[in-house]
Order: structure tokens, then sequence, then C-alpha cells
């Protein structure tokens, strides 16, 4: 298993995983996931990764909804920073111990800085990357926030 499926294991909070025919060729991840779980794209959060003062080892996480963009200045000012910048794929995937596209809030190397978009509180659960691609987790956005100790912000447009 993930280390963000054990993550979940562990802290002994409520969960369904769901796994699904990932397609190599696909060019949204969140997307692809969405339609495969026949799911609305506004309650399938993808995980992204900043960059803090554009200094790539100075890393955070925005949990935000497939179906919208992040907003950089919105992430910045939740982060209490001047300005963040996506983060490099290799950064990312050296920071979290996943693979871009398979990238979960969960089980991190390290725990990082988490904002986890207003949004997700809509749902009495959401679904997000159990850390490999074609493998999803689908918990509340209460716990997902307490397990990364993540805070919720206003951070897609």
């Amino acid at each position: 298993m993930t280390p963000a499926v054990n993550s979940v294991k562990r802290a002994k909070k409520s969960y369904v995983l769901h796994e699904y025919a990932h397609n190599p060729g696909s060019a949204s991840y969140g997307e692809e996931a969405a339609v495969l779980l026949q799911q609305e794209p506004a309650r399938v959060f993808k995980t992204l990764m900043v960059a803090m003062e554009g200094n790539q080892k100075k890393l955070a996480v925005a949990v935000v909804p497939v179906s919208g963009q992040l907003n950089l200045k919105a992430m910045a000012v939740a982060l209490q920073v001047k300005k963040v910048v996506m983060a490099e794929a290799p950064a990312a995937e050296r920071s979290s111990g996943y693979i871009v596209g398979g990238i979960s809030p969960l089980g991190q190397k390290r725990a990082l800085p988490t904002i986890i978009d207003e949004t997700a509180r809509l749902f009495a659960t959401i679904y997000f990357s159990a850390g490999k691609r074609g493998l999803e987790l689908e918990m509340s956005a209460g716990d997902l926030a307490m397990l990364t100790s993540a805070g919720f912000a206003d951070i897609s447009r």
C-alpha cells in the first residue's frame, strides 16, 4: 500500500479507497479520476506543490478542485508569504516521495504547510490522490485537514 493509505489506516480515520484504470496518455490526471469515478469535478481534488518565495527547497501543498486552478496570490496570502510559484516537478517528487500525477497530501516524506481550498467543506467527503496514479482516497475534508495540519482558504479560481 502507499504511504498515504498507511497514514490513514494508522490514524484510524474513515476512508474509502477507489482504484481505476489510469490511461498513461491522459492529459489531466484529476479530470480523468473524476470521469472514471463518476464524480463531479468540484468534489475531486488535486494536490499541487508550490515553492514559497520562489525557493524550490521551501515547499508547501495546495489541495484544490480539479475543476479549477490554483490562485497563486491567494495561496501566498494563506501561507503568509510574499509570493509562491509552482514547484518544479523534480523538487515536488523529491520532497513528497510521489510522482507527479500521484502526489498525495498524505504520507509525504516530510510534513509541509498545507492549505485546502475551502470548497472542500461543501461535501461530506472529497476525493484526492492516494499516492499513485489510478488510486484515490475518499474521506472528509476535516479528517484530511487534521491529518495534514492543514488550514482552509479560498485558493482556487
